[in-house]
């Protein structure tokens, strides 16, 4: 079993938000880091922040929705930092509007990033995962996967990747590799703030909606979802595998 000094994560959709969180915590926590994006210069600004911090980090552009960028990404990552035995499937975009307004193409992109994405990194990454006979994935769903009004590609997305770390739990299992998934509940991130400009509603009235809905009387934060990522990513978790993780501020969505 490798130390956490020697070993590569890559955390898609790193450049900010909660992937850049948790690439900083997982670098924090000791592992060199991929930061994935659409655009490379869009994660050196998190790569550098973890250099600047004393880490190890790789700013990477890619679509994670391409097979041949996914491919291209991952052997870059292979050659310049190492192979990587830890991935975060955290890329991820909101097209959201009711049924009736939702276009073909809102859904195709949504399932493009979100599933495809996810599928295409983690069979990219599976080999060096099982030649080391070491792994670990870890899935972004959402409390939207229990279903919410105006996102029925999200939420069908996020549900979606449920069962696909269930399914990689069972097959990767024997190879050491465990498959966890992380279901965030409301997060103050630029797509709650973009959000709430959507639909007109003042940030700090939006903010005390919806901790009004959340037992734990606030709002969650990046590094609530950082904390759950490292947790799922660490040597000690290697009994936990297929388990989906509601990081919500209470019992319920």
């Amino acid at each position: 079993m490798p130390e956490s000094s020697s070993r590569v994560a890559i955390v898609t959709g790193g450049a900010r938000g909660i992937g850049a969180a948790i690439a900083q915590r997982l670098a924090t926590d000791g592992l060199a880091v991929a930061v994935l994006d659409l655009e490379e210069s869009a994660a050196k600004g998190t790569a550098d922040a973890i250099a600047a911090a004393g880490g190890k980090a790789l700013a990477v552009g890619a679509d994670v929705s391409d097979s041949a960028a996914v491919d291209a990404a991952v052997s870059r990552v292979a050659a310049e930092l190492g192979a990587p035995t830890v991935l975060v499937n955290n890329a991820g975009i909101t097209r959201d509007n009711l049924l009736f307004k939702l276009t073909e193409s809102d859904w195709d992109a949504v399932m493009g990033v979100h599933l495809r994405g996810s599928f295409l990194m983690a069979k990219a990454t599976q080999k060096y995962m099982v030649e080391a006979k070491w792994g670990r994935i870890v899935n972004l769903s959402s409390i939207s996967a229990l279903g919410n009004r105006g996102q029925a590609n999200y939420s069908a997305a996020k549900a979606g990747l449920q069962g696909f770390t269930k399914t990689l739990a069972i097959e990767l299992g024997k190879f050491g590799v465990t498959v966890n998934c992380v279901a965030p509940g409301f997060i103050v991130s630029e797509m709650t703030r973009a959000t709430a400009q959507r639909i007109g509603v003042a940030w700090e009235d939006y903010l005390a909606a919806a901790a009004e809905k959340i037992p734990v009387a606030r709002p969650g934060e990046v590094e609530d979802i950082a904390n759950a990522v490292s947790f799922f990513a660490a040597e000690t978790a290697g009994f936990v595998s297929g388990q989906i993780l509601y990081v919500a501020g209470g019992p319920k969505a």
